[in-house]
């Protein structure tokens, strides 16, 4: 069996290189993989193109990324709150790119990335600055986006339990955009709060099979700041 645990964040994102596309999971605060990114802030890479659903909180996770210059490109849905002041910033000054898309459309995207598909129609956009440059399909007399599927480089994953096979549970809101994007990347990295024995996940309650997951290591709910969990 393929040893997945690492000793450390760090070890484990150690693979990830200057430019890369990065598919961090979480929904705002809940399920954010937070120690993965401060570890991969810490190893200083430049060139990110990275996906979540906003662009962070202050100058931590995200915007502690975004801070020390790590990223080139956010995809998103929710690229300014009143947390997201250090994108902002960036944004101002034309340091940094935006590629807007809808929630819907972006959880959509990376499905089909993970599935294989050749993307989908939606009519989510239609008339509006989201539409500029994509291809619009007229069916049953209404007319749709053709959506392309998304795929990372990496994927960041924040789970609550892990086996030494890889298999994943996520812990209540957590499991938001972390198990689309686990099926969305060539390379999937995971911070788990707990391991257990193979055989103590029952089957049914695996929510990210094993085969997705590369490499993986624990920091413990206590040792979690409020930001991941």
């Amino acid at each position: 069996m393929k040893q997945k645990r690492c000793s450390s964040t760090s070890e484990t994102v150690q693979v990830i290189g200057d430019g890369s596309t990065v598919l961090i999971g979480g929904f705002g605060r809940g399920g954010l993989p937070i120690e993965l990114i401060d570890a991969l802030c810490d190893r200083r890479v430049r060139g990110l193109t990275i996906v979540n659903n906003n662009t962070g909180h202050g100058e931590t996770g995200i915007g502690r990324l975004i801070h020390e210059g790590c990223v080139a490109k956010v995809i998103c849905s929710f690229p300014v709150s009143k947390e997201s002041y250090v994108f902002r910033d960036w944004y101002d000054r034309g340091a940094i790119e935006l590629e807007l898309v809808p929630q819907g459309t972006l959880a959509e995207r990376l499905r089909s990335g993970g599935a294989g598909l050749g993307g989908f129609l939606t009519p989510t956009g239609v008339g509006t600055e989201v539409a500029a440059g994509k291809q619009c399909i007229h069916v049953n007399g209404r007319d749709y986006l053709l959506e392309l599927p998304l795929r990372g480089d990496f994927a960041l994953i924040k789970a609550d339990k892990v086996d030494p096979r890889g298999n994943l549970t996520y812990r209540k809101a957590a499991r938001n955009f972390n198990p689309v994007m686990a099926m969305a990347a060539d390379q999937v990295l995971v911070v788990a709060s707990e391991e257990v024995p193979l055989g103590a996940i029952d089957p049914e309650h695996v929510i990210t099979p094993g085969l997705f997951v590369d490499r993986y290591c624990i920091v413990p709910r206590e040792q979690t700041s409020l930001g991941g969990r």
